[in-house]
């Protein structure tokens, strides 16, 4: 009896790991894939839901202009999604 009930255990907390702990690592990976690829001119959409385009990357936090001659400082963290990104002209 205390074998099946470990087994069973050991068996529902696979089950959580391959649905839940898996799937938002790997979504997690993704979103700081997307963070070191940002750039100055891309635009972006923050957690809040404030579009803007970004004009400086700093260590910790992007420079976004979400106006004309309205600039915020957004933590790294808190940039949701990328809306388009900067096409460099190749030369």
């Amino acid at each position: 009896m205390p074998t099946a009930m470990i087994f069973g255990y050991l068996l529902l907390f696979g089950a959580m790991y391959f649905f839940m702990i898996a799937p938002q690592r790997k979504k997690q990976k993704e979103h700081e894939k997307m963070l070191a690829a940002l750039t100055s001119g891309d635009e972006i959409v923050t957690t809040g839901g404030i579009y803007g385009t970004i004009t400086n990357v700093k260590d910790d936090r992007f420079i976004v202009r979400i106006a004309e001659n309205t600039k915020v400082e957004v933590g790294k963290a808190f940039v949701q999604t990328v809306v388009k990104r900067q096409v460099e002209e190749k030369k």
